[in-house]
């Protein structure tokens, strides 16, 4: 795609209890299906993302979406999610965020107290709801698709020494790591030295069969690694920080990843159906993770959250500009 000063790229900006999600509509993608239109965003909206992403304009944790039409007639709406590293398959806090603004943008009419909102994502089909308050969205709840535990204390020898790793997956694969192994907790002081065992378990998981989704390979591979601690038992309360992609970090706690967590933590006998995890991310906001009911071999879960309009942007390519598409710092 060619940027001119002359076309503007208008964006909406929320968060998710800190995360960011700069929503874009793009245009017409080709392919029939979101993950479809994500393979063709890929080779042909790398430059795009990058405008939106990269500084000046963004940042290494900038987080978006491209809004595009749903698979088919029984959905609402379509998302191909973006972020600083590429294209992702699943983002939960974007979803939260995505509805919040279909429905504060009137692209999805709110009568009643209780608006239902399908929305196809790379991953599959999510059904939403979003709870009104005074005619505002509270909060969403989406209803993932199928999570699954795939592999259990998998050792990963790090610069900290060796330590164990669960991966499940919620919409993408996640490594689960409780940081007392590390000496470390998930909080902002001990940011750098998590991100840095991140890229060391996705290095040393990159070619691993435990991280291949079971029907389809674009869904493969360890997305993220989530460093967690539990606060309380009853009620199930913990607090993570998740390192995603090339190390960027999750101001939220991680919606696929509470999916996945979920998963785990059916398995480990710590939450029934119809019981809650209530996580806490790293700026403190918190998502509420409950276990629907089971499905074959995975756990159906639903996580709930709230979302906030914080921008609207119309971002510019001079083409005497000597930065271009921006820069990386890290």
């Amino acid at each position: 795609m060619v940027f001119d000063s002359e076309s503007p790229i208008e964006s909406c900006d929320y968060h998710t209890v800190g995360e960011p999600f700069r929503i874009v509509d793009a245009g017409p993608m080709e392919g029939s299906t979101v993950i479809e239109r994500r393979s063709w965003a890929e080779t042909n909206l790398d430059d795009l993302r990058k405008l939106l992403v990269n500084e000046p304009r963004g940042h290494a944790d900038m987080y978006g979406g491209f809004v595009v039409p749903p698979d088919d007639e029984n959905g609402d709406l379509g998302v191909v999610f973006f972020h600083s590293d590429g294209f992702s398959t699943a983002c939960g806090h974007g979803t939260i965020a995505l509805v919040t603004w279909a429905i504060d943008s009137g692209l999805i009419e709110s009568k009643s107290e209780l608006v239902e909102v399908v929305v196809d994502v790379p991953s599959g089909r999510l059904f939403t709801k979003a709870k009104m308050v005074n005619g505002k969205v509270e909060s969403v709840t989406f209803e993932n698709v199928p999570s699954f535990v795939s592999a259990k204390d998998v050792k990963i020898d790090t610069e900290f020494g060796s330590i164990t790793i669960d991966v499940s997956f919620g919409g993408a694969f996640y490594a689960s790591i409780a940081t007392d192994q590390l000496g470390l907790s998930p909080s902002a002081k001990h940011l750098n030295d998590l991100i840095e065992v991140s890229k060391e378990i996705k290095s040393t998981t990159q070619n691993l069969k435990f991280a291949e989704h079971p029907t389809d390979t674009r869904l493969s591979g360890i997305y993220g690694s989530i460093f967690y601690e539990t606060l309380e038992e009853k009620p199930l309360k913990q607090r993570n920080v998740t390192i995603f992609a090339d190390g960027q970090v999750d101001r939220s706690p991680c919606g696929s990843g509470t999916s996945a967590r979920l998963a785990l933590l059916h398995e480990e006998k710590r939450l029934k159906i119809n019981e809650s995890l209530f996580n806490y991310g790293i700026v403190g906001g918190m998502f509420k993770g409950t276990i629907l009911g089971i499905k074959e071999n995975a756990v159906i879960t639903s996580v709930e959250g709230s979302a906030y309009c914080c921008n609207k942007n119309s971002f510019y390519l001079d083409p005497r500009d000597p930065i271009g598409l921006g820069f990386k710092l890290r």
